[in-house]
């Protein structure tokens, strides 16, 4: 469990004009990673499809907003790939140029719809203003008026001839402007220029703003009516045009071209190689057979000199874990996953600094309800969990003595809160050298550790052990005989001996080091007793009752957000630098599966 796994190798020869087909279906399982042989290159038959893919990237960033997003149905592939693209295109050519005029009158529509909103906001703006809008639109020849729009935060500099009037709607600067048509232009210049905008006085205006909010009103429900026709003859010319079918077809393709980087194919036949996740091979086996794809799967042994990806092999409730160990990078096949032993021991670093059972509670709730937005949230269950069992130990309950402590009270026994977390360290630490014991098993070192760090794991707990037991000296002395003799009787010559010894002083001291470094778990869950201690000493100081669970509600909130940080961030730093680097360098190769092909992107998004 704690050893991860490679992937298995398989291998597909499938009728080359299937083989979009069965990719897409391999994409499916989640469970694939592809791999060609060194000197493969990407087919003739998909080589070619790039210059049509510009050509469609093209088109979609023209049409993409008018072109149906649900119900994309890819046709089957019994031709080749560039064929189909090629009536793809053919397709969609013939639904932009039927469709470009309505395209254009839908546009015209959303920007007029755009700008009478924009002119009800002006007019309410106004409201107060003795201005005649009316007039102002029928202003010239020599004096004109416009309505400038500036973007935020910007500050025109405005020809000393021109009225104003000037005022700020959502958040932009607007300035009706009265003057003379080169006054204006030179306004325009600066608007274009701080990226603002010009508008015309509309013709539609009249004196009574009633009227003008009624014209408005009408004419917003007008085009609303015409954007819905205007759409259901796009949406007519999608079934027409057969667009789902030749869109779900181009899709596929720029997946396909965009994810597949080589595959070895000739006149007839493709072969398709890689990596799975599925072991057993059953997942792969039915989404082949279910594609109708002309394929034949099976699952020789690896070529040789291929490193495989790696599998993590743990439990549900191990898997959240993983995170920190990802963080460092993947293990290798000689390293031990500590995934499992961090799902103990990450909670209860965490539980022990913020040992309270309402927060706790708080905090256990708050990772349920994030965890299908936000993975990492997972975490913060156990965490809570384990805050509410350290908060009965602690007898805390929103900073709050309402239970009876079953241990101890933090700030009664600050002593036993630090020493607790170094012993709960030093046994962290031995478990972190026992683990580089079992990755030299794994890669048959286990005789040269054995002869040498076994020594240092004897230093370490006999130091560990000298604190309570003067024994424990001999024991540290016994082992430091043994990493130097070892080295010595490794390397052929007792002078290796000496620098041996410099290396057992320095690495030793190094873990002491590292061991201390968990008295910082003590130090914040006294940190933690004492902020508790300050709202309850906030709240006793004051006579209203209401102000006393304000102080209550606000306090826990604070210590919740600030402490929650702070905790989870300590709780990371110990693992990664204190716990990791006593035994995991992740060397290994991560598993990257394709991503899913739109189609099922598709279904997954709906």
């Amino acid at each position: 469990m704690i050893r991860p796994r490679p992937a298995r190798w398989f291998e597909i020869l499938a009728a080359r004009d299937d083989a979009a087909l069965a990719i897409e279906a391999l994409a499916g399982t989640g469970a694939v990673e592809l791999e060609a042989a060194p000197a493969s290159g990407l087919p003739e038959s998909l080589a070619d499809l790039k210059p049509r893919l510009s050509e469609f990237a093209e088109l979609a960033l023209r049409y993409r907003a008018y072109w149906p997003t649900d119900g994309l149905a890819p046709s089957p592939f019994p031709e080749p790939p560039a064929r189909t693209l090629d009536r793809c295109l053919d397709r969609v050519r013939a639904w932009a140029q039927d469709a470009e005029p309505l395209i254009q009158r839908l546009q015209a529509g959303a920007a007029e719809h755009v700008m009478l909103e924009r002119w009800r906001r002006v007019f309410r703006a106004l409201a107060g203003s003795a201005i005649d809008l009316a007039r102002t639109a029928t202003a010239g020849p020599l004096v004109r008026v416009r309505l400038y729009v500036f973007p935020p935060e910007t500050d025109p500099a405005i020809p000393p001839r021109l009225l104003l009037r000037q005022f700020v709607e959502d958040g932009e600067l607007h300035a009706l402007a009265v003057g003379t048509g080169e006054e204006l232009a030179q306004l325009a210049q600066q608007a274009a220029s701080l990226k603002g905008h010009v508008h015309d006085m509309p013709t539609w205006l009249v004196t009574d703003m009633a009227r003008n909010e009624a014209y408005i009103d009408a004419r917003i429900t007008a085009l609303g009516a015409e954007d819905a026709a205007l759409r259901r003859d796009l949406a007519a010319l999608h079934e027409q045009h057969r667009m789902r079918e030749a869109l779900g077809n181009a899709w596929r393709m720029q997946w396909l071209v965009a994810n597949v980087r080589a595959l070895e194919a000739g006149e007839l036949f493709c072969r398709i190689t890689g990596w799975t996740s599925d072991l057993p091979g059953r997942t792969l086996a039915h989404a082949i057979d279910r594609s109708g794809a002309r394929a034949i799967l099976h699952f020789p042994q690896a070529p040789g000199g291929a490193a495989p990806p790696l599998l993590l092999a743990n439990p549900g409730w191990a898997r959240p874990f993983e995170v920190f160990s990802r963080a460092l990078g993947m293990p290798s096949r000689d390293e031990a996953d500590p995934a499992v032993l961090l799902a103990i021991a990450v909670p209860l670093m965490f539980g022990y600094m913020f040992g309270d059972i309402g927060q706790g509670a708080v905090i256990a709730v708050a990772g349920l309800l994030l965890q299908r937005r936000w993975p990492l949230a997972r975490l913060f269950i156990a965490g809570g969990v384990a805050a509410m069992m350290f908060g009965f130990l602690f007898g805390s309950v929103f900073s709050l003595h309402l239970v009876h402590p079953l241990w101890l009270t933090p700030l009664a026994d600050p002593l036993t809160v630090l020493l607790v977390p170094l012993a709960g360290g030093g046994v962290l630490m031995t478990i972190g050298l026992a683990l580089r014991a079992v990755e030299a098993h794994w890669r048959g070192d286990f005789a040269v550790w054995l002869a040498t760090d076994a020594g240092l794991i004897a230093v370490y707990i006999g130091l560990l052990a000298a604190t309570l037991w003067p024994g424990g000296f001999v024991v540290a002395a016994a082992g430091a005989l043994v990493f130097c003799g070892g080295h010595a009787w490794h390397a052929g010559r007792a002078l290796a001996a000496l620098p041996a010894l410099g290396e057992l002083a320095e690495r030793t001291l190094q873990i002491l080091i590292n061991t201390l470094s968990f008295a910082r778990v003590g130090a914040f869950a006294l940190a933690h007793a004492g902020l508790s201690s300050a709202i309850v000493a906030l709240m006793t100081a004051t006579d209203s009752t209401i102000a006393a669970a304000v102080i209550l509600v606000v306090g826990n909130v604070v210590v919740i957000v600030l402490e929650g940080l702070v905790v989870s961030i300590q709780t990371t730093r110990l693992v990664l630098f204190e716990f990791f680097t006593r035994f995991l360098v992740a060397e290994g190769r991560m598993f990257r599966p394709l991503p899913l092909p739109p189609s099922l992107l598709q279904e997954t998004t709906r």
